[in-house]
C-alpha cells in the first residue's frame, strides 16, 4: 500500500531521505518542504567560496528543486516553511515565504529533519550591524557582498569551533586581519588540549591573532566598526564579526506538538530513529543520538551521520528494522596548512566520565612521516590515541598534520566501528608505497607502541610533566647531536648524543627519573631501552620528540623570539598575497633543501650565506614544517636577517637576507655571514678511528661551523687514519712503522663500525643507509668541514709512535702540538673528547 510522506527540511537528512524513498518505492507521495530557497546544498563548502577556494558559487548547490523533482518524483516545496505539527490529525501547517498564506497537509508519514541554527546567545549587541553568521547560502551571500563592497581591513571570528576556524581561515586569504577569540582555553574542542596547541601554533604562524579563554560580554557598533568587549575587560575593533559560538536544535515545531525532548531540546528518537510519536521520524543535527564509545546520550551535528541516518530511515519506514548504532564523532577539518582529524572519545571525555590514566586507559602520542621520509614532501603527523589498559578497546584517536591525517583517522575509526584492537592496528595490511606511506603505517606504528605501554616496555610522560618556564624535578635527558642543539635548546637539559649513551651511562644517576628528548621520539625510545636494560627503572620518553614540544609551549617560544629579535614582527613571518610577495621580496639565489637531513639544511643555507653579498636575499624551500622556526633562531644566533616563512604547496619557503637590515653598512672587516662572541669556540678531539664515532664529530664540527663558531679538530692517535689518504705513498719507513701503516685503516673508505661491524656487512649497511636517507657520507662531511673553514690539528707526537708522516695525509691539514689545542680550547665553550 503506497504512503503520504512528508518531510520537513531539505538539506542534507532531508534529501538523503527522500532520495531513498523514493527508489525503494515508485507509488508512495513524497513532499519535502524547506522553509529556504535552497535544497541540498554544500553547507560544509560555504567558508571555502568566502575565501574564493570554490569560486563558483553554482558548485554549492548540489541539487535544485526542479532537478530532484525531475529524477526522483518528489513534490519538493521550498520557501515553504513548517509552522506547526498537528499529531492528532496527521497533519502540517505550511507557510508560503513569498505571500504569507497558510495551508495544511495531511500524511501517513511524518520525517523531521529540521536541523540546527548558529547560536545568538543575549548578548548586548548581539544584532548590531556587521555582525554575520554563517549556516546557509543567504548567509554566504550576505558575507561576500559586503567583503566585496565595504573592503573590510579586520574582522573577529567569535569561537573557535571547525566552522569559525574555517572562517578565519578564508577571511585570511581573502585578505583581512583576522582574530579568533574563544571562550574556552583552547581551539577545536574535540581533540585534547594539548593536540589543539599544534593548531594554535599554525595558526600564529600564519598571523592570526588569537585570544583564548576570554568571552565576550557585550557587543557595541558606531559608524560601521563593531567593538568588542570580552569577559576580562579588554576590547576589540573591527570592520566585521562573524559569530561562530555553537549550534542548536530546531526543535520548536516538535515542543509545541508535545513530542518528547532532552535538556537541550533535542528531539528523543529510538534506535530506529522513531519519536515518542509512532507515525514520526526524526533525524540529523535536530536528535538526540547515542555515543558509541560509552554508550551515552549526545548531540553531534554533522552531515556523514546526518545522511546516513536518512537512509536507515527510509529502510525502516517502508518495513525494515534497521538500527542507527551510534556516533563515533568522526571529523576532519583545514585550518591553515594543517589537517586536524578526531574519532570516538577524547581525554578530556574519559576524565569527566572519572576515568584515570594508568588506571582505566593508556595514552599514546607519536610522531610520524605522512610518507615515505626520502621521497618528496614528506610531513610531519602527530597522533594521539585513548585506549584501554588491556589494549582490547580504543576509546578514540586525534590526529594534526599537513598531509595524510584523514585516511589514518578514517583507518582508526574503521577499527573502532568493527570493535578492534590496539592489536588490529598492529597487523593491518596497509597499503604502502613511497609517495603514500611507509612500510609500517603511522597507524601500524600507533599500534606497536600502544602494545609496549601495555608490556612495560616504554613509559611516555605527560607533555606538560615539564615546561620551559618553571624549574624541572627530573634529568632531562637530550640525545640530539651538536647541530641540533645549535638551532633549539631544552632549558636545563644534559646533552648526551644517542651514539655516546653506553660509554657515558656512568654520567646518570639510576635514582633520577629521567625524561628523554630527542627530535620526534624514536631515537628516544631506542636510548630509553637501552637505560632499561641497564638497570634505570624510573625512565620515560617525552612524546613525539621536541618538535611537539616546541608546538605545545608555542606561546613561549614565540615572546623568546620576540624578545631576543625586535626586527622580526609578524609580517615578516605570515602568508601574503601573491602580488605582496613578488613586489616586496626579490631573492637572487634558491636553495633546495628538500629531502635532506639535520644538519644539512642549516649547512647549506650557511654555505650559500658565505657566498652572497652583504644585503643579498635567498629563497630556501623545504619540506619540514620546523625547518622555518629552526632557520630564524639561526638567523638570530648569526646575525642575519629571517624575512619571512610562506607555503607554495607543500613547501616551507623561507627568505632570509645576509646581514641584519638592508640599511645597515657592511662592516668591511667582517667577510663571514657569522657573528661571533669571544670564548664562543668549539674543540673536538677525535681520538678514535671508528667509523659511527668519526662521523658524529663531523656532523657536530660541520653544525657548529654553520652557526659561525670557529671549530678545531686535533686528531691524535687512531684518529689520525680519518686524514691519510686512500691512494697508497711511496714512502721509505723503518720496519715497525710499515708494519703499523699496513695494519691501520688508510683513510675514510677503510673505517669501521665499533660495533656491529660483522665482518665489514655492518659497516656497509651503514654507508647504504646514509646514501638511501640522503645523508652525507664521511668523505662528505670531511670535504664540508674544510670549506666551512673547520681547522683540522694533527697531533705531531703522535704521528711520531703511529709512524705516519706528513706525506700520507690528506691537503689542508696544520701540524702542531698539544699547545696550539690548548690555546683554541681556552678560547671554546665546548669541548669534546672522542
Amino acid at each position: 500500500m503506497s504512503k503520504k510522506i512528508v518531510i520537513i527540511g531539505g538539506v542534507a537528512g532531508g534529501a538523503s531521505t527522500a532520495a531513498r524513498l523514493r527508489r525503494l518505492d515508485e507509488t508512495s507521495e513524497i513532499i519535502m518542504f524547506e522553509r529556504g530557497s535552497y535544497i541540498s546544498y554544500a553547507n560544509c563548502g560555504l567558508p571555502y567560496h568566502i575565501g574564493d577556494v570554490i569560486k563558483e558559487r553554482s558548485s554549492l548547490l548540489l541539487q535544485t528543486p526542479e532537478a530532484m523533482s525531475k529524477k526522483y518524483n518528489v513534490d519538493v516545496r521550498v520557501d515553504s516553511e513548517v509552522i506547526r505539527i498537528d499529531r492528532e490529525n496527521k497533519s502540517v501547517e505550511v507557510k508560503k515565504a513569498k505571500t504569507g498564506e497558510t495551508y495544511k497537509e495531511s500524511y501517513d508519514i511524518l520525517v523531521i529533519s529540521t536541523g540546527s541554527t548558529p547560536l545568538k546567545p543575549p548578548i548586548e549587541g548581539i544584532n548590531s550591524p556587521n555582525i554575520f553568521t554563517l549556516w546557509t547560502v543567504p548567509d554566504t551571500d550576505e558575507i561576500k557582498s559586503f567583503i566585496n563592497e565595504k573592503h573590510p581591513k579586520n574582522a573577529v571570528v567569535i569561537g573557535g569551533g571547525f566552522i569559525g576556524l574555517e572562517v578565519a581561515e578564508n577571511l585570511h586569504l581573502a585578505g583581512i586581519n583576522v582574530t579568533v577569540a574563544e571562550a574556552m582555553d583552547q581551539v577545536m574542542a574535540p581533540i585534547d588540549y594539548e593536540m589543539a596547541r599544534l593548531v594554535q601554533d599554525n595558526m600564529v604562524f600564519n598571523g592570526v591573532n588569537l585570544i583564548l579563554g576570554d568571552g565576550v560580554s557585550k557587543f557595541s557598533s558606531e559608524n560601521g566598526t563593531v567593538t568588542i568587549t570580552l569577559a576580562s575587560g579588554k576590547a576589540l575593533t573591527a570592520d566585521m564579526v562573524i559569530l561562530s559560538i555553537g549550534v542548536r536544535p530546531n526543535s520548536q515545531l516538535a515542543r509545541d506538538a508535545g513530542m518528547e525532548l532532552n535538556q537541550r531540546g533535542g528531539i528523543v528518537v529510538d534506535k530506529y530513529l522513531k519519536t515518542s510519536d509512532p507515525n514520526i521520524y526524526a533525524l540529523g543535527d535536530v536528535i538526540e543520538v547515542e555515543e558509541f564509545i560509552n554508550k551515552g546520550k549526545a548531540m553531534i551535528a554533522l552531515a556523514g551521520p546526518a545522511n546516513k541516518q536518512g537512509r536507515i530511515c527510509a529502510n525502516n519506514i517502508y518495513g525494515a528494522n534497521e538500527e542507527y548504532k551510534g556516533t563515533m564523532g568522526t571529523s576532519v577539518a583545514k585550518v591553515f596548512d594543517l589537517t586536524v582529524a578526531s574519532t570516538g572519545a577524547n581525554e578530556k571525555t574519559l576524565n569527566r566520565m572519572g576515568m584515570l590514566e594508568g588506571k582505566d586507559y593508556y595514552t599514546a602520542i607519536i610522531s610520524q612521516k605522512s610518507h615515505a621520509g626520502y621521497y618528496p614532501e614528506s610531513s610531519e603527523l602527530i597522533l594521539k590515541m585513548v585506549f584501554s589498559v588491556d589494549g582490547k578497546k580504543i576509546y578514540g584517536a586525534q590526529i594534526v598534520g599537513e598531509d595524510g591525517a584523514d585516511k589514518r583517522i578514517d583507518t582508526i575509526a574503521t577499527v573502532i566501528r568493527l570493535e578492534g584492537s590496539i592489536y588490529d592496528l598492529k597487523e593491518l595490511e596497509l597499503a604502502y608505497a613511497p609517495p603514500y606511506s611507509s612500510a609500517k603505517d603511522p597507524v601500524n606504528m600507533l599500534g606497536f607502541v600502544a602494545e609496549n605501554i601495555i608490556e612495560g616496555k616504554i613509559k611516555l610522560n605527560k607533555w606538560n610533566d615539564i615546561a620551559p618556564s618553571k624549574p624541572s624535578d627530573y634529568t632531562l635527558l637530550d640525545i640530539r647531536e651538536e647541530a641540533e642543539l645549535m638551532v633549539f635548546e631544552i632549558p636545563g637539559a644534559v646533552n648526551i648524543p644517542l651514539g655516546e649513551l653506553r660509554d657515558r651511562i656512568n654520567e646518570l644517576n639510576k635514582n633520577d627519573k629521567i625524561i628523554i628528548f630527542c627530535a620526534v621520539g624514536v631515537r628516544s625510545y631506542n636510548a630509553a631501552r637501552a637505560l632499561t636494560e641497564n638497570g634505570f627503572d624510573n625512565v620515560y620518553v617525552y612524546p613525539a620528540g621536541t618538535n611537539f614540544y616546541k608546538s605545545v609551549y608555542y606561546d613561549y617560544y614565540n615572546n623568546i623570539n620576540e624578545k631576543n629579535n625586535p626586527m622580526i614582527n609578524k609580517e615578516n613571518v605570515n602568508s601574503v598575497s601573491e602580488e605582496k610577495k613578488t613586489n616586496e621580496i626579490k631573492a637572487s639565489i634558491q636553495v633546495d633543501c628538500s629531502g635532506l637531513q639535520c644538519p644539512g639544511p642549516i649547512m647549506k643555507v650557511y654555505e650559500t650565506i658565505n657566498r652572497i653579498n652583504d644585503g643579498d636575499i635567498i629563497k630556501v624551500s623545504a619540506t619540514d614544517s620546523g625547518f622555518a622556526r629552526d632557520v630564524e633562531a639561526w638567523c638570530r644566533r648569526t646575525g642575519n636577517t629571517f624575512l619571512r616563512a610562506e607555503k607554495e604547496g607543500k613547501s616551507n619557503i623561507v627568505y632570509l637576507q645576509k646581514g641584519t637590515s638592508e640599511n645597515k653598512k657592511p662592516d668591511p672587516l667582517q667577510n663571514s655571514a657569522i657573528l661571533t662572541s669571544a670564548n664562543d669556540g668549539k674543540t673536538i678531539i677525535v681520538f678514535s678511528g671508528d667509523l659511527d664515532k668519526v662521523l658524529a664529530s663531523f656532523v657536530i664540527a660541520n653544525g657548529a661551523a654553520a652557526m659561525g663558531r670557529p671549530v678545531t679538530m686535533f686528531f691524535t692517535f687512531w684518529g689520525l687514519n680519518v686524514l691519510r689518504k686512500t691512494e697508497k705513498q711511496n714512502i721509505k719507513k723503518p720496519f715497525i712503522d710499515a708494519m703499523f701503516g699496513k695494519m691501520m685503516p688508510q683513510g675514510v673508505n677503510k673505517l669501521k663500525l665499533s660495533k656491529m661491524n660483522m665482518g665489514g656487512m655492518g659497516t656497509a649497511m651503514m654507508r647504504k643507509v646514509m646514501k638511501d636517507k640522503n645523508i652525507d657520507s664521511l668523505e662528505d662531511l670531511v670535504k664540508k668541514a674544510m670549506d666551512n673553514g673547520v681547522k683540522m690539528i694533527v697531533c705531531t707526537m703522535s704521528m711520531d709512535v703511529m709512524g705516519i708522516t706528513e706525506e700520507e695525509l690528506i691537503d689542508g691539514v696544520e701540524f702542531a702540538g698539544v699547545g696550539t689545542y690548548l690555546g683554541d680550547a681556552e678560547e671554546s665553550n665546548v669541548n669534546l673528547f672522542i
